[in-house]
């Protein structure tokens, strides 16, 4: 664990002018995002940071922003979910796997949400934007296989069938990962342009090297409504649009898809249930139609019950069935027995809290880790879910669909 220690205490937020596409406006490689249909948060500076591994993560993460906002001083008369102070953060998937989670109170916040624009800065950092730095596209990036082959990973959906056939597992999500190497050091921010140009519909994020464009929302919290967005079942697109609309129609009727769907939304409503009241869960998914994929989705809103900060809610709902598999003990020993790599945060909490609790977690889906220490080099990562009716070859095509969105940002 380590934190810089604040310089001072006041978080001011103030109305700003239309910045225009927030991701232009980081003005250098380090920043933090959190963007969709144009909305959402850029930032950069760092005032506190929380870097935590292990079990209690998630625990730790939401008693030191407690303490971090039990110290500051607010002045906010934007008053909207995502001004004041705000924190970015980025989780592992796993428990055990030592992979560092980080929490970070930014020293400048830019964010707009319906048409309303904001500048949040703590301490001493100034007011006035800072002038963005040129970003350059990635040059020569070559592709090479990561810890999972192709037919590595055709072999470990074959063993994970088996495995269903023969035990209480229901279903099991494994990932694959892929290396990229670029001539120079890959700037995210153009990264960020591509995905949130290519794909608003999502999410697209940038915490501490991780950046991706998720389309699954694992928690909302905002005035007391809870809300997620499931997705399990998925089905490539051609770029014929009747061609698509048959196969979104039957993707909607594949009983095994539908199983998988089940399985993750029943797990999002289970994990929810002791924090909330009046949950809406509809009977049937309805098909969320992306540049490359086509997926099932289900979105489930409940009323808070409890005082769960969206840090916390995130914390009770991680790992899914969406990304890990039912049940969920079954799922995390398979994964270890057959997957043969480290996650690191992909699949992990993405997203913001705020001082009041509320705040957006996505799961780190469509996404890319950018190697610290060499930062020509990027870990690609798509993970599918695996059922009784599986089939290998479906599955490694179903991968290499998921990679799309971050090859296509490489400029592949």
């Amino acid at each position: 664990m380590s934190t810089l220690p604040l310089t001072a205490t006041l978080v001011r937020t103030r109305a700003v002018p239309d910045p225009g596409p927030l991701v232009g406006r980081l003005p250098g490689a380090g920043g933090l995002a959190w963007v969709r249909r144009g909305d959402g948060l850029v930032a950069w500076g760092e005032a506190a940071r929380l870097e935590v591994s292990g079990p209690d993560r998630f625990a730790e993460a939401a008693r030191w922003w407690r303490e971090v906002c039990a110290t500051i001083l607010v002045d906010d008369p934007v008053g909207l979910p995502g001004t004041g102070a705000v924190a970015l953060g980025s989780f592992a998937f796993g428990d055990d796997d030592g992979t560092r989670s980080v929490l970070v109170l930014p020293r400048v916040v830019l964010g707009r949400r319906g048409g309303r624009a904001w500048l949040t800065t703590v301490g001493d950092a100034p007011e006035a934007d800072a002038v963005p730095e040129p970003v350059a596209a990635p040059v020569g990036v070559v592709y090479g296989e990561g810890a999972v082959s192709p037919v590595r990973y055709e072999e470990a959906v074959a063993e994970a069938v088996r495995l269903i056939a023969a035990s209480p597992l229901e279903k099991v999500v494994l990932a694959r990962d892929l290396l990229a190497v670029a001539e120079q050091p890959v700037d995210p921010r153009w990264l960020l342009g591509r995905l949130a140009t290519r794909y608003p519909a999502c999410w697209t994020f940038a915490v501490d090297g991780l950046v991706g464009a998720t389309p699954e929302l694992l928690v909302r919290l905002e005035r007391g409504l809870v809300t997620s967005r499931v997705l399990a079942g998925t089905i490539r697109r051609t770029g014929d649009d009747d061609r698509d609309l048959v196969l979104a129609a039957s993707l909607a009727r594949s009983s095994k898809d539908l199983e998988e769907h089940e399985y993750a939304v029943r797990s999002v409503a289970d994990a929810l249930a002791p924090h909330c009241t009046g949950m809406n869960v509809p009977e049937t998914p309805f098909v969320l139609h992306l540049p490359n994929v086509m997926h099932l989705a289900t979105d489930v809103a409940a009323v808070a019950a409890d005082r769960s900060s969206s840090l916390e809610l995130a914390a009770a709902l991680h790992p899914t069935a969406a990304v890990c598999g039912t049940p969920r003990d079954l799922a995390l020993a398979a994964i270890d027995r057959l997957e043969g790599l480290d996650r690191g945060r992909y699949a992990g909490p993405v997203g913001w809290v705020d001082a009041t609790g509320a705040g957006e977690w996505g799961i780190a889906l469509r996404s890319a880790a950018l190697d610290p220490d060499d930062p020509r080099r990027l870990t690609l990562y798509a993970g599918c879910g695996i059922v009784a009716g599986s089939d290998p070859e479906a599955e490694l095509a179903e991968s290499q669909a998921k990679l799309v969105p971050m090859r296509d940002a490489l400029g592949a």
